[in-house]
């Protein structure tokens, strides 16, 4: 395996552990707000969906619980403070996820592109035509004269449809 292959490789893995970790974080700051929204308005904690998200919130919740006291309202509505701190703090969780998974995705354009300029030099070290590609394999089209044009059978402002283009000058 080449050095370029393994830094691609590299990237590959960090880019897919990036996006497990940024996922995660999308779920809980999802379960934040609505514990949160849940928490507000008062739901009755017996109804069974209610008990789901009250359990998944104190998962969430285990390392900002008792930062801030809840503010009580009248009858069921709380207002839990440490639920914004902590919507907070996993928004800039996700923001700074985001900007590694930028950084990453950057980096491995970069190695592609080193790779593919690679393999143009190893071609032309070898003294044969290197096959131009896309990076989605699409063959792209190289004039093999300069002065020849690159689509030939579209008419020159000069030409009218139907005739034939002339030849290329020597």
């Amino acid at each position: 395996m080449s050095d370029n292959n393994t830094k691609t490789t590299t990237i590959w893995l960090g880019r897919a552990i990036a996006y497990v970790v940024f996922a995660f974080i999308l779920v809980s700051q999802l379960i934040l707000v609505q514990g949160f929204l849940l928490l507000l308005l008062g739901a009755n904690p017996g109804n069974d969906y209610v008990d789901w998200a009250y359990r998944s919130l104190d998962r969430v919740m285990e390392p900002f619980r008792g930062i801030f006291t809840p503010i009580e309202f009248e009858g069921n509505s709380v207002l839990d403070t440490s639920i914004l701190f902590a919507m907070v703090i996993y928004g800039i969780a996700l923001l700074l996820m985001r900007a590694l998974l930028d950084w990453l995705t950057d980096k491995l354009h970069k190695a592609e592109r080193e790779r593919e300029l690679q393999r143009a030099i190893d071609a032309a070290a070898a003294n044969r035509p290197y096959p131009a590609v896309t990076s989605d394999g699409t063959p792209v089209i190289v004039p093999t004269h300069p002065t020849q044009p690159t689509h030939p059978t579209q008419p020159t402002p000069q030409q009218q449809p139907g005739d034939t283009p002339p030849p290329p000058p020597r």
